[in-house]
């Protein structure tokens, strides 16, 4: 068996050392019943892969719809009232 595929038992049975591969040699892939279940990442790599880039207003700024033509009305009604 390839050595970053692991089943489910022996995930358990030898999980530290799944940890420790995880962390030296990259991601290592549990096998629940033949198919892939999970992958165990490093927490660095796992931050990395997650960090967000940029901002909500980069984001718009940079949307390829920016420049589409579209307009957006609101309406200008005023406050709707609440019964309390």
């Amino acid at each position: 068996m390839d050595a970053h595929i692991w089943t489910v038992k022996e995930a358990k049975a030898k999980f530290s050392e799944v940890v420790d591969k995880a962390r030296t040699h990259g991601p290592q892939t549990v096998t629940k019943n033949g198919k892939n279940a999970v992958v165990i990442v490093a927490a660095e790599e796992w931050a990395r892969k997650t960090r967000r880039t940029g901002n909500l207003a980069e984001f718009f700024a940079e949307s390829p719809l920016r420049e589409s033509g579209l307009t957006v009305s609101r309406l200008q009604d005023s406050p709707r009232k609440i019964d309390l």
